[in-house]
């Protein structure tokens, strides 16, 4: 039972306040800026989403439409941000 709640639960919301905030790749190549509604990556062209967090994982939309996109939190500091992308990708960000 213990394990169940684990695996299951959602990050408090002091967790999902780590993420908000302006991200850049390693590379510098993709700048990603997360506030309390819109999930923004620029990789060249900017697309804003909406966006929420359930467990490990960033389920992001535009406007509300489905299919989501998921991206899979590997890594989350204050200071370092390190997502699996949907195509399996990894881009490690930092502040």
């Amino acid at each position: 039972m213990f394990l169940l709640n684990a695996c299951s639960s959602a990050p408090e919301p002091a967790e999902n306040k780590k993420l908000e905030g302006k991200w850049k790749s390693k590379d510098g190549a993709i700048k990603l800026s997360i506030t309390d509604k819109n999930f923004i990556l620029d990789d060249g062209q900017a697309s804003k989403e909406d966006y929420f967090v359930k467990g490990d994982t960033i389920y992001t939309s535009y406007e509300g439409s489905r299919p989501f996109t998921k991206f899979f939190i590997k890594e989350l500091t204050d200071s370092k941000l390190t997502l699996c992308y949907p195509d399996s990708d990894i881009v490690e960000f930092s502040r």
